[in-house]
């Protein structure tokens, strides 16, 4: 017998209007999710709604917001509260990436990463979280990166905001063990997405970096939306990306640093 709306779970999807928010809110309505999808683009979005409410069946709203500006987080909160609209999964995928010299890029680019990357994701855990804790059930998938785990030059600002993604959700996994909410980071390589496009266009050394390095979109969602329901800590999608992370966390720092200002020297 089909669920009905009123006993399917309801997944929020930040950035999901392209990339990996996109297939993860895919893979949420297969899954037997209904949706709220949120991005600054309201026609992508609705265009997205569309297409997913009519192939899976499943209610699907649309609420455009720039998680970046304060407040938006509460605003949107808000809204869900009175709509009645309990979130079971949120999936903070929303983020910002600007490469460069750190030194040759403006200060609105750097501030632009940390309101959006670590200021609006944080927000977005303090209004939803508390909910699901005390419903006592809840699962959560913050989108990091493999630059996590590592330094990476002309990437300064963006790994650094990602390492504290990874901090956050691994602090927040041990607060949370036994209140029924799961918290999960999904830590992907270089994917192929709009994302890396962007780069592209700013820096075409970019396109050096070979292909067999570059995940796909798809897989990567896929491989994140399967630990998130499993409530694993951490996911990194690729068996090149799982060496990396693990050479990272056993090489000393000094070492690190230097292999990673040699492979970012590349790419400058």
């Amino acid at each position: 017998m089909p669920s009905t709306s009123k006993n399917r779970p309801t997944a929020l999807v930040t950035g999901a209007s392209s990339g990996i928010g996109e297939a993860l809110a895919g893979l949420f309505a297969a899954a037997g999710h209904d949706l709220v999808l949120v991005a600054r683009s309201a026609d992508k979005l609705k265009a997205l709604a569309a297409a997913l409410s009519a192939r899976h069946g499943v209610k699907v709203r649309v609420e455009p917001a720039d998680l970046s500006k304060p407040g938006a987080a509460e605003t949107l909160a808000t809204r869900l509260k009175r709509a009645r609209v309990p979130v079971d999964v949120l999936v903070n995928n929303a983020g910002v990436l600007a490469q460069g010299r750190f030194a040759a890029m403006g200060a609105a680019s750097h501030q632009q990463m940390i309101d959006l990357n670590i200021s609006g994701l944080t927000a977005m855990l303090s209004a939803f979280v508390p909910p699901m804790v005390a419903r006592g059930t809840g699962r959560v998938l913050n989108v990091a990166s493999i630059a996590s785990f590592q330094p990476v030059p002309s990437l300064a600002t963006y790994a650094a905001s990602k390492a504290y993604v990874l901090s956050l959700t691994e602090s927040l996994s041990e607060e949370l063990r036994g209140s029924g909410v799961s918290i999960t980071a999904l830590c992907p390589g270089i994917t192929a997405t709009g994302m890396l496009d962007q780069a592209l266009d700013a820096n075409p050394q970019v396109s050096r970096i070979p292909g067999f390095l570059i995940g796909d979109v798809t897989d990567v969602a896929r491989q994140g939306f399967d630990a998130c329901m499993k409530g694993e800590v951490i996911c990194v999608p690729g068996v090149v990306n799982q060496a990396a992370m693990l050479a990272s966390r056993s090489t000393p720092k000094w070492l690190l640093r230097r292999i990673s200002g040699l492979l970012g020297r590349q790419v400058q």
